[in-house]
C-alpha cells in the first residue's frame, strides 16, 4: 500500500509572513485580506501574521527571503500585482517575481507562495481580487497553510 502524506489546511500555530507590494495597492490590499481571512477561518491568529510592505513584485522576493531565511516563519506569501501596459515592462516584472519567489523556496526549503495578480487589464485585475475569479490572495495563503503543514509531516 502506498503510503499518502499530505498537509491539512488548519492554520492552527502556524506563522506566516506575507510580503506585500505598494504598487496597484487598491488590488493588492484586497489580496491582503483574503489572505488573512483564510488564516482565522482556518482556526488561526491574525497575530501570527507579519507583514512586510516593499515598493513592487519586483522587490517581494528580496524581503521573502530575508523573511524566510529568519527562521520564524512557517511559511511565506507574496502578494503583488503587475497589469500589463504599452510597453514590454510586465513582461520583465513578472518574470522576475516569478523566479524570485521561486527561488526563495527552493534556497530556504520555506514554502514561498507566489500570490501575485498578474493581467492585462484592470478588469481582470479585479476579477482576481475577490470578484468573478474569487481572491488570489486568499488561494495563495490556502497552500501557504497546506505546505506549512506538509512540511511539518515530511
Amino acid at each position: 500500500m502506498v503510503k499518502k502524506v499530505e498537509g491539512d489546511l488548519l492554520a492552527g500555530d502556524l506563522k506566516f509572513a506575507v510580503v506585500v507590494s505598494r504598487f496597484n495597492d487598491f488590488i493588492t490590499s484586497k489580496l491582503l485580506e483574503g489572505a488573512i481571512d483564510v488564516v482565522v477561518r482556518h482556526g488561526g491568529k491574525e497575530e501570527r501574521v507579519t507583514v512586510a510592505y516593499v515598493p513592487g513584485s519586483a522587490e517581494l522576493a528580496v524581503a521573502a527571503l530575508k523573511l524566510a531565511k529568519s527562521g520564524k516563519f512557517d511559511a511565506v506569501v507574496c502578494l503583488g500585482c503587475v497589469i500589463r501596459g504599452a510597453t514590454d515592462h510586465y513582461d520583465h516584472v513578472a518574470q522576475l517575481a516569478s523566479r524570485g519567489i521561486g527561488e526563495v523556496g527552493l534556497q530556504t526549503g520555506v514554502p514561498t507562495i507566489f500570490g501575485v495578480v498578474t493581467a492585462d487589464s484592470l478588469e481582470q485585475a479585479i476579477e482576481r481580487a475577490g470578484s468573478k475569479q474569487g481572491n488570489q490572495g486568499a488561494k495563495a495563503m490556502l497552500a501557504a497553510v497546506e505546505m506549512a503543514n506538509l512540511m511539518k509531516k515530511l
